[in-house]
């Protein structure tokens, strides 16, 4: 191997480790509302859409295509994504949270594909089919591969951080409540909780993550788009992967997530051989854990009894 192919095979492993934090994220605020609290969220990619083009719009340079041009710091951007999220997810969760999981599911991925329509026929806001390019990258001003590994640090930073900060959480009264209320409701009902609160803020928790992961994806490409928001990359993949790693396991989460996008950007000398070899292979990978091990890879522990569930 000479120094261009190592060089090569370490963007590899630094775009893996970038693209897989992102989907880590977003993994671990799905846990929040599945495997916590039983909500079945399925519009997850509308949440996503919302983070990428806040931040984009506020961080982006003046342009005429589209809402914008206030060129303001990354992190301001990154902070809004994340609060207009709360907001957005608080209004739905007022209107949707009280749908049982198979209704709630219908709801969301309504009311998600709304807001990537609106986003994609908005032009003046959006910039449309076209998107909005041009998007600032985090340690932009450091030579190649400075810059890039920089931003893989900082989106791995931030998965360990909201990981600690959700495993402090789930271990602490309010975890063991949202438990309760996944497992029997009524009985949480019984004993005076606020169902409909907890189910709201584990909602709003949520989104909160995948509102800032599209803003770290749209800031990593530099580029949103349409084309990006696709629920199949988002929603549907985000699912598959909590359900590979362990659901209500945040160790899961994280797992499930690099796992399958390792998969899904397999190196290109093997898709060049087998097109639709990385759909086989995460197909085939649900179907093994889903048979062998119907927790995930890392099912739930219950803190209390410190057993498999």
């Amino acid at each position: 191997m000479d120094s261009a192919q190592a060089y090569g095979y370490m963007l590899y492993f630094v775009s893996l480790m970038t693209m897989g934090g992102i989907y880590a994220i977003m993994c671990l605020g799905l846990n929040i509302q599945w495997g916590f609290t039983g909500l079945f969220n399925a519009g997850i990619a509308g949440f996503f859409a919302i983070g990428a083009y806040v931040t984009a719009i506020l961080t982006t340079a003046e342009s005429t295509s589209h809402l914008g041009g206030y060129d303001l710091p990354v992190v301001f951007g990154l902070i809004s994504a994340m609060v207009v999220a709360a907001v957005i997810a608080w209004l739905v969760g007022l209107l949707c949270i009280r749908l049982r999981s198979d209704y709630l599911a219908i709801a969301t991925i309504g009311i998600g594909e709304i807001f990537r329509l609106i986003l994609k026929n908005e032009i003046w806001a959006t910039n449309g089919a076209r998107g909005i390019a041009k998007i600032p990258l985090p340690f932009e001003s450091l030579s190649e591969p400075w810059n890039k590994i920089g931003f893989m640090m900082l989106v791995l930073v931030i998965v360990a951080v909201f990981y600690f900060l959700i495993e402090r959480a789930r271990l602490a009264p309010w975890g063991r409540l949202m438990t309760a209320i996944r497992e029997n409701e009524y009985s949480a009902r019984a004993a005076g909780k606020n169902v409909e609160r907890v189910r709201i803020e584990a909602f709003v928790c949520g989104s909160v993550l995948m509102g800032l992961a599209g803003g770290l994806m749209a800031h990593y490409i530099k580029f949103i788009g349409p084309g990006a928001t696709e629920p199949l990359t988002t929603t549907f993949l985000v699912w598959v992967m909590l359900i590979a790693g362990g659901s209500g396991n945040n160790r899961g989460a994280i797992l499930g997530a690099f796992l399958l996008w390792t998969i899904c950007r397999l190196p290109a000398e093997l898709a060049v051989k087998a097109a639709y070899f990385r759909i086989f292979l995460i197909g085939l990978l649900l179907q093994i854990v889903l048979q062998r091990y119907a927790g995930g890879i890392l099912p739930e522990r219950r803190p209390s009894l410190n057993i498999k569930a």
